[in-house]
């Protein structure tokens, strides 16, 4: 392909190529967007795709382009282009969309560059792809992209309309990393599918999609760490199905998204999930079905709605008292989920607190008492306040106690008369009220002896209640047992 016409900007540019030697209009006037770029820093597309088509080549050399600070006139098409030559376009400023799709590179640089937008689906790069502090005044497609190096995107911009995400990464494969510390999106991200074999580095991104879904990463799959450490999201960020093998890394961040799903991760694996230090989360954090080897979780951090159901973990950190732990399970919208209340007791369990257990517990009858009827929610208050369903075995003793001391005093005060005096024992007051309250045990007193008037009713109500505290006492004992 043989241009005539090419002018000066593009003849250095031309000559440049076959030595792989950098062209750098940058010394030239002009704003930072293009505006003012002369014909001294312009250089029409189709240049560009004769030079990379036909890779001129000088003997003993490795042609490269390398453009610093241009404006790139028309649209540079390479559409299913195989690239053998490293491509440089830094600092540009592109007038028309680039349009990348299946073909393949060896290196592609767009760092600092302007451009309306970018079509690169299907794209195939053999080394890495720069898009480092780029921005984009329209959608970037890379969608089912391959990378077999790491795709570099610091303090990139990425702006597009409701309707058309910012950024497409679905489906793409990234060989290393996905490096895009500061990286910046008013639109959607979609990540959905993509498979990244190092970590996906998002720390401090602001992704703004307020009411929408401002990150969308379903099904990610990534062998190290997804880092939004210092974020701020304002939409939901879609996580429901991702696998990360490494820390999922939400420290410091602020993920705002009211009236709606703020964070979903259901049916996700993640090794550690770290939540700590940021601000409260506005909007649901689901975590249904997840399952999560270490959740680093601050409960300060937590929003009014939490879904839990069939959420599965095997530590839990920092370690809390239970009263700051049991809001979390409280403050789930579904009904009760006995698994919630198992799953924070075992992580109590596992590292000694069975204190922390019991109370966890003892949340747990309290919150099914509420889904019983009137006779099994009164049964409930009756063991709540004898033994605390168990969990409380000394409530027994002080009940006990405190009706002995009360049968001890009336009833010697005021002794009941024998049934028969030539055979009855000589009278105990603590003995009989002994006799009364434990109903198992005989001492021979209540057979003997028959109080009258109000020390009957209260022989009838120390016999009462020893029978409940009797039977609250085997639940409790029983229930404990078949738990472990």
């Amino acid at each position: 392909m043989v241009i005539n016409d090419l002018t000066a900007a593009e003849r250095r540019v031309w000559d440049a190529f076959p030595l792989g030697a950098a062209v750098d209009f940058t010394a030239a006037d002009g704003e930072a967007d293009g505006t003012g770029w002369g014909p001294e820093r312009t250089v029409r597309a189709r240049v560009l795709r004769a030079l990379l088509l036909t890779a001129p080549q000088r003997e003993g050399e490795v042609a490269a382009l390398k453009i610093e600070g241009a404006r790139i006139t028309g649209g540079l098409e390479l559409k299913y282009a195989a690239i053998g030559s490293v491509v440089r376009l830094s600092g540009c400023h592109f007038d028309e969309i680039p349009d990348f799709s299946g073909a393949q590179f060896t290196y592609l640089n767009l760092t600092r560059s302007v451009l309306p937008g970018l079509r690169s689906a299907r794209v195939r790069v053999d080394g890495g792809l720069r898009l480092s502090e780029c921005r984009f005044r329209g959608p970037v497609r890379l969608t089912g992209a391959q990378i077999s190096g790491t795709l570099f995107m610091e303090r990139a911009e990425f702006t597009a309309s409701d309707d058309e995400p910012a950024l497409r990464l679905n489906q793409a494969e990234i060989g290393e990393e996905l490096c895009a510390p500061g990286l910046r999106a008013q639109g959607e991200v979609r990540f959905g599918g993509a498979h990244v074999a190092g970590a996906v580095d998002l720390r401090r991104a602001r992704l703004h999609r307020p009411g929408g879904t401002a990150l969308s990463a379903e099904t990610l799959a990534t062998e190290s760490d997804v880092v939004l450490r210092h974020a701020d999201v304002r939409g939901r960020v879609e996580l429901r199905g991702a696998r990360v093998g490494g820390q999922l890394d939400l420290a410091y961040a602020r993920l705002c998204n009211p009236g709606a799903v703020a964070l979903r991760m259901s049916s996700a694996v993640v090794s550690e999930l770290w939540l700590r230090d940021g601000p409260a989360m506005e909007g649901v954090l689901n975590l249904r079905r997840a399952q999560i080897e270490v959740l680093v979780l601050e409960p300060d951090m937590l929003p009014q709605q939490v879904l839990l159901n069939s959420l599965t973990y095997t530590s839990l950190i920092p370690h809390e008292p239970a009263q700051r732990r049991l809001p979390m399970l409280e403050r789930d919208g579904e009904a009760y989920l006995p698994y919630s209340y198992e799953q924070l007791t075992a992580a109590y369990r596992r590292i000694g607190d069975e204190d922390a257990a019991r109370r966890v517990q003892l949340a747990k009858q309290r919150r099914h008492r509420a889904t019983l009827r009137w006779y099994g929610r009164l049964w409930g208050y009756v063991q709540d306040a004898a033994v605390g369903y168990g969990f409380r075995p000394l409530r027994a003793a002080v009940w006990i106690l405190s009706l002995m001391a009360v049968g001890s005093v009336a009833y010697a005060v005021h002794p009941p008369g024998p049934l028969k005096a030539d055979e009855a024992p000589p009278f105990n007051p603590v003995v009989y009220t002994l006799d009364l309250l434990l109903p198992i045990i005989d001492f021979g007193q209540e057979r003997a002896y028959a109080p009258e008037g109000p020390g009957q009713w209260l022989s009838y109500l120390l016999v009462i209640t020893g029978w409940i505290l009797a039977t609250t006492v085997v639940t409790g004992v029983t229930r404990n047992l078949s738990r472990q």
